[in-house]
């Protein structure tokens, strides 16, 4: 695209990300870790079964702290311990939010459903969610494919898992001109993945001897009113950029980047998914709010791509 210039996501140094994975249990982490001034964070939910965790933190009427980490995992709600893990590692780093009692930090988290592909009974917990916080703060080792919170992705889920296609963990980072944005998402959707550059099909459904493409949403229309679709779903990424913008300009991001879920996922957004996008200003890049949002849209369309290339 034209004036933008595709950077490295360690060329964003306001923000380092830390993956640990089970590559036995299928799951994993990624942390999000903001520099000690932390940032600030908004959130875009538009599945109906999100798993989240201080997501009113986010909201422009609650106190404008700022957000030391954003946390991503799978083992959908059961994953919300790893939280715990990155509380405790940033809080023996002398990190979080002075009370006068103790230093709290503070850490938003999504996760994925991924208990279908690997293990049901092994999720992120404490532990791993400490382990992934400590590679952040060692300078982070950022990847895309099947790590951290991607591991256990899959998409096109509509028929179950044995017609869908394995996915994983997208980064895409640009600037233009002094300001930068970066997008990391882990696409574990029910429907099926599209280019936007190309208007392709790059993922999702197969048809039953797995030989070819099938077609989530004719399937959709065929089953008509079906009590339960969850068979393992919910995109959970995050948007963030060295622009400087307060919480409801980010909020305000967060929605405008859900765009780029409906330009790369179809259907998306469903009852049966839990898509959701953080967006973190980080930065002091004075920057016109339609343009961050639009940028965001686009780096978090590549990410998705780069998830399942």
């Amino acid at each position: 695209m034209k004036g933008i210039r595709e950077i490295a996501i360690t060329d964003m140094p306001e923000v380092s990300i830390g993956n640990v994975q089970s590559d036995e249990a299928k799951t994993g982490v990624t942390v999000l870790l903001f520099d000690k001034k932390g940032a600030v964070v908004g959130v875009d939910i538009s599945g109906g079964g999100p798993a989240s965790r201080e997501t009113p933190l986010t909201s422009p009427v609650t106190a404008d702290n700022p957000i030391n980490a954003i946390v991503l995992s799978g083992g959908s709600a059961y994953g919300l311990a790893a939280a715990d893990g990155v509380m405790r590692c940033l809080e023996d780093h002398g990190i979080g939010f002075e009370t006068g009692y103790a230093r709290v930090p503070l850490v938003c988290q999504s996760c994925i459903y991924d208990l279908g592909y690997g293990s049901a009974t092994v999720r992120p917990d404490s532990a791993m969610g400490y382990a992934a916080c400590e590679k952040a703060l060692a300078g982070g080792n950022p990847s895309c494919g099947s790590v951290g919170a991607g591991t256990g992705a899959t998409v096109g889920k509509i028929c179950g898992m044995e017609r869908a296609m394995k996915s994983g963990l997208g980064m895409y980072a640009v600037e233009l001109g002094e300001l930068r944005m970066a997008a990391v998402v882990a696409v574990n959707a029910l429907g099926d993945i599209f280019d936007p550059s190309t208007g392709k099909k790059i993922a999702g459904l197969l048809t039953a001897d797995r030989t070819s493409f099938g077609n989530s949403c004719e399937e959709l229309w065929k089953m008509g009113r079906r009590e339960n679709l969850f068979t393992g779903n919910t995109t959970i990424g995050a948007v963030f950029t060295n622009g400087k913008f307060n919480k409801a300009q980010m909020n305000k991001i967060a929605s405008m980047t859900r765009n780029a879920y409906a330009r790369c996922i179809n259907p998306v957004g469903t009852m049966a998914d839990g898509d959701s996008i953080y967006a973190a200003s980080a930065g002091d890049v004075e920057a016109d709010l339609n343009v961050a949002g639009t940028l965001a849209a686009y780096v978090m369309e590549r990410a998705i791509v780069a998830a399942i290339r």
